[in-house]
């Protein structure tokens, strides 16, 4: 199994390539390639990311397997919970097991920060990530649709653990 690195980034440009090339390949044949594009738009771009980490507590790191790329994922401070926003990898790099090695990375900054709880939300439909989770330890907490805009929703579950 090969070994990754997360990374603190800023590179927004970067991680908006990223975002563009795992998102549609992830979720085009959950919700569309509209969808896909306006959640791109409104969360995933380079100034939506800069915001995010400056406004809103977000931290982004960059998934790399020696000086390669492979994904990246956010987490958000909540006080004493960490959210984790985002966790994606290039679609080559999936079903590697590399998920379980990034969500052991997101526990050991729970544990840095002080945070006992982590939860993440997951598309319902998301059968693949809602494996990986459960298989993390991550227990079903309870189900959220938001309205987002453009007549779009995301229809969640929300998972957590606790430490």
């Amino acid at each position: 199994m090969q070994e990754i690195a997360l990374e603190k980034s800023e590179d927004y440009q970067t991680l908006a390539q990223m975002a563009y090339e795992s998102w549609h390949s992830a979720y085009d044949a959950l919700l569309g390639a509209d969808q896909v594009d306006y959640m791109l738009q409104k969360f995933q771009s380079a100034p939506a990311m800069r915001m995010q980490a400056e406004k809103k507590n977000y931290t982004y790191y960059l998934v790399m397997s020696g000086e390669k790329k492979i994904g990246y994922c956010a987490l958000q401070e909540q006080g004493r919970d960490l959210f984790l926003s985002k966790v994606y990898l290039q679609e080559e790099e999936r079903g590697k097991g590399l998920g379980q090695k990034i969500l052991a990375f997101v526990l050991g900054e729970a544990k840095r920060r002080g945070a006992r709880h982590v939860y993440l939300t997951v598309n319902k439909n998301n059968a693949r990530a809602i494996r990986a989770y459960e298989k993390f330890g991550f227990v079903r907490e309870g189900e959220e649709c938001t309205a987002i805009g453009g007549g779009y929703y995301m229809d969640d579950y929300i998972y957590g653990i606790r430490r």
